[in-house]
């Protein structure tokens, strides 16, 4: 049965590459997330869009949250013929499987980058960077993963100290749903949130667990944490569906999000834009589903001649907006969750001789 899907998968992959031009620039996105996750098919559907402004073709595979089904896709690229490899290959370190896969594409002739979520220190360490023992490795581009949690952590205490959420100790008492223990942008968030509480006299972290990312998962946890930590009126969410699954569990205590708890969160889901609107979600942190979109600029200058190691090989880059309701209103009237106009080539230095530097600010999307 394995055999079988390995072989269909590869014949999927097989008819996607016939219809690629000959000689245009190609890349394939290992998209580490399922594909009804919308973090994951908004990064998709931007380096989509970023493809299309470019004229480079994308391939786009999603490993459903299976560390290893994306080895299986990875492997699957590598036995192709020759030359019908793409290019460049794009994934991420979710949940661990970058050194992995940078073993899996070498000498395969497919250039690797690195966005979302790069090597831990511990992992380069004993690998070694971009370019160095694994020469196809090009480089990497990652969001500021700290900011998400710093800044939705001095949010949400700024909306504790405005409710006059202090237990009876005078203290803001938070509890915090992270993502995972091991993907690097996860563990970067957490300390971001621990950061903002290190700078608060006023507040303390009752506890810290780990979802998943999953939904249901958060909603099992919160249920208890509540139970363990009566005085905690705010939770901290890795992401926006951790921060929807302790809701359900709120919700189901008779309590209301926004009301007697408050709640952060990160992405941009629609649910997440919509819940920023109506008060059930007091901050949000998004714009880092654009990183893929923006490696895609890189990959194009390299291809085209302009080495981005100008600016470094490892490019961690402030992407993260907090949005207000105005904010959440303007971008979807801007966007829609379809991103069709932005325009990519505006971005790039060999289309744009006099930029100095590569801006990924989301904010400036917003203008």
């Amino acid at each position: 049965m394995l055999r079988l899907t390995l072989i269909r998968r590869l014949a999927l992959c097989w008819a996607m590459l016939m219809a690629w031009p000959a000689g245009a620039m190609s890349v394939a996105f290992l998209n580490p997330g399922k594909s009804d996750e919308a973090y994951w098919v908004a990064a998709a559907q931007a380096m989509q869009v970023a493809a299309t402004s470019l004229g480079l073709q994308l391939e786009v595979q999603f490993a459903e949250r299976d560390q290893l089904r994306v080895l299986e896709l990875a492997r699957a690229l590598v036995v192709r013929p020759l030359a019908n490899r793409p290019d460049y290959v794009v994934f991420s370190n979710d949940s661990g499987t970058g050194a992995e896969l940078l073993r899996v594409f070498d000498g395969s002739g497919i250039r690797c980058f690195m966005a979302f979520s790069r090597l831990s220190a511990v992992e380069e360490a004993q690998l070694g960077g971009p370019r160095q023992r694994f020469k196809q490795w090009l480089g990497s581009l990652e969001p500021r993963a700290a900011d998400a949690g710093y800044l939705t952590g001095k949010a949400l205490l700024e909306q504790g100290r405005a409710a006059k959420a202090q237990a009876a100790d005078g203290k803001l008492h938070v509890l915090a749903l992270a993502g995972d223990r091991s993907t690097p942008s996860s563990v970067l968030r957490n300390q971001g949130l621990l950061q903002a509480l290190s700078e608060a006299d006023d507040a303390v972290l009752d506890q810290m667990v780990y979802s998943s990312w999953k939904r249901d998962k958060a909603a099992e946890q919160a249920d208890w944490l509540f139970t363990r930590h009566p005085a905690a009126r705010l939770v901290w969410a890795g992401s926006d569906q951790i921060a929807f699954g302790a809701m359900q569990a709120l919700e189901k205590r008779g309590g209301q999000p926004g009301h007697s708890m408050w709640f952060s969160g990160v992405n941009t889901s629609k649910e997440a834009l919509e819940a920023v609107k109506s008060g059930r979600l007091t901050a949000l942190a998004g714009g880092h589903f654009m990183a893929g979109a923006w490696a895609l600029v890189l990959l194009y200058d390299y291809h085209h001649g302009h080495d981005f190691v100008d600016e470094g090989l490892q490019l961690e880059r402030p992407m993260f907006v907090v949005f207000t309701p105005a904010m959440a209103q303007k971008f979807e009237d801007r966007f829609g969750q379809r991103y069709n106009s932005i325009d990519f080539r505006r971005y790039s230095k060999v289309l744009n001789p006099k930029l100095a530097q590569y801006s990924f600010g989301f904010a400036q999307l917003l203008r």
